[in-house]
């Protein structure tokens, strides 16, 4: 089960893939850059699902509910774009 650490560290990651800096992302998301830099370190307990949604919706990604064991996850995609001769 995905975890809010788990969702921090995911949205820190699609945010670098992007190559975005925190501010570029706050910018595109119409949030402060304190915002992402709370979520993207727990700072903040409760992390906002509709600030999650603007951020990486600015990032260039979608929030998806998926069912255990369907689907690529953004870990997978990540992972692809950090290793893509693996899929050859």
């Amino acid at each position: 089960m995905t975890n809010l650490a788990d969702v921090s560290d995911m949205l820190k990651a699609a945010r670098r893939a992007s190559n975005l800096s925190q501010e570029e992302l706050a910018q595109r998301a119409g949030v402060a850059r304190t915002t992402v830099a709370r979520m993207e370190t727990l700072a903040k307990n409760d992390m906002s699902v509709s600030v999650l949604v603007r951020l990486l919706e600015a990032a260039g990604y979608d929030l998806k509910f998926v069912a255990h064991g369907h689907g690529r996850t953004l870990e997978d995609i990540l992972a692809e774009q950090r290793n893509p001769d693996a899929n050859s």
